[in-house]
């Protein structure tokens, strides 16, 4: 019985600890995020079979005209006192299978226009990616930013405690007025503050995550992980100008509607003309058996020759020019507003990283130093610990931010020229 006991311990600790290593997830880094972003995005996915019925279209478009088929029978007399030989004496019968013929290219231009309607569709689709990614971008920036602040939440508490602690020995000795414990005991809900909101932003930030990767994961068992840094050098203006003019989808996209629509135009006075109908018939014809015959249907057009599409189209022509030209504005707007805000957030930067972070360090330590040895007042060890706090998370705000306008730039070219 006891070794049955031991074997059913071992079974369920085994369990257990197969349990938590399902639970606990590996961190995805940012090229395995955009992977499963790729894949299960539900309106990236519907925006793909927009491109599968763009393309069915070119289908229909393509697509000749049906023969028509017409049987008749005349002549039949069925009313009584008529001739005796039968109803069906002078019965006519005949067939005729007439065929529409478009003429002008008709189809061929239906086709293009309809491929250029699907490439204007993907080309939508690429900037709705665009748009997405920017998003993606900016949850998973939070999310390491939430990440490094909760980390500095529980780094500035812990050390705080420490701090604490040695001061309660010091109370206990009498060396320290009970107010002053008492004030230092009061600064601590602000640290704890700091690390409740801390939590409560990185949960969030995963959660915006998780709806962009349409994952119903739990957010504490979900994490991500990449470098949380800013980039000291960029791509020159005039670069990064010319990659977004090559690169932006929604300038492809006005480019591709100004060339559809001098293919409409084209289709607009192609549909004008005159399309013959021919047509074959036979038949049967009592006083002369049978015979064959062939016709040939023109419509006038005198009154509609389509030019009202030909006006419009036109008119099309010019506002797609007008539309591609301020698409070509828009996008070197969002190039150099990116590319300023980039370097104004490197020159911020900077100096946090050359001497600020060290100096604050050095300063609350040098401070805290004297106060316990009775050369600093309480106020000037809490303001440097104030000081520090607010330089570390001002820091980790700033990269934040720094990482949000690279993602912006990203967004104005069209792909990633800062990583």
């Amino acid at each position: 019985m006891g070794r049955v006991f031991r074997y059913v311990c071992c079974g369920v600790l085994i369990a257990t600890a197969f349990a938590r290593v399902s639970v606990a997830q590996r961190p995805l880094s940012w090229e395995e995020v955009r992977q499963r972003f790729e894949a299960n995005n539900p309106n990236l996915r519907a925006g793909q079979l927009g491109i599968d019925e763009s393309k069915a279209n070119e289908i229909t478009a393509y697509l000749r005209p049906n023969p028509t088929a017409t049987v008749l029978t005349d002549q039949i007399d069925p009313f009584p006192g008529g001739p005796s030989h039968g109803p069906f004496a002078f019965l006519l019968a005949s067939a005729t299978v007439s065929y529409l013929h478009e003429r002008r290219h008709k189809r061929e231009l239906r086709l293009e226009s309809a491929k250029e309607t699907t490439d204007i569709t993907v080309s939508g689709q690429a900037d709705l990616e665009r748009t997405l990614l920017f998003e993606l971008r900016g949850a998973f920036v939070q999310t390491l930013q939430a990440k490094a602040i909760l980390d500095l939440a529980k780094e500035n508490l812990k050390y705080y405690d420490h701090f604490l602690d040695l001061n309660r020995e010091r109370y206990k000795a009498g060396g320290m007025a009970k107010v002053d414990m008492q004030r230092l005991d009061l600064q601590r809900v602000q640290y704890e503050s700091d690390l409740q909101t801390a939590e409560v932003n990185l949960i969030t930030a995963k959660v915006q995550l998780l709806l962009l990767l349409n994952d119903s994961t739990n957010p504490e068992q979900f994490d991500v992980a990449g470098p949380f840094d800013f980039a000291r050098t960029i791509p020159p203006r005039d670069t990064v100008r010319q990659a977004a003019l090559d690169t932006r989808p929604d300038l492809r996209a006005a480019l591709q509607a100004a060339t559809k629509a001098k293919t409409d135009h084209q289709l607009a006075v192609a549909n004008g003309s005159t399309d013959p109908t021919f047509a074959f018939d036979v038949g049967r014809n009592p006083p002369i058996d049978q015979y064959i015959g062939v016709s040939v249907s023109i419509p006038l057009r005198i009154f509609d020759r389509n030019q009202g599409e030909k006006l419009r189209t036109q008119i099309d022509i010019d506002r797609n020019q007008r539309v591609t030209e301020a698409a070509k504005a828009q996008v070197l707007s969002d190039v150099d507003s990116a590319h300023a805000t980039v370097n104004s957030t490197i020159l911020l930067l900077q100096p946090y990283k050359d001497h600020y972070l060290q100096e604050a360090t050095e300063v609350r330590d040098s401070i805290e130093f004297a106060y316990e040895h009775g050369a600093a007042s309480l106020i000037d060890y809490l303001n440097a610990q104030a000081d520090y706090r607010s330089v570390q998370v001002n820091y980790l705000n700033l990269i934040g931010s720094s990482l949000m306008a690279a993602s912006q730039l990203n967004l104005a070219v069209g792909r990633e020229v800062i990583q």
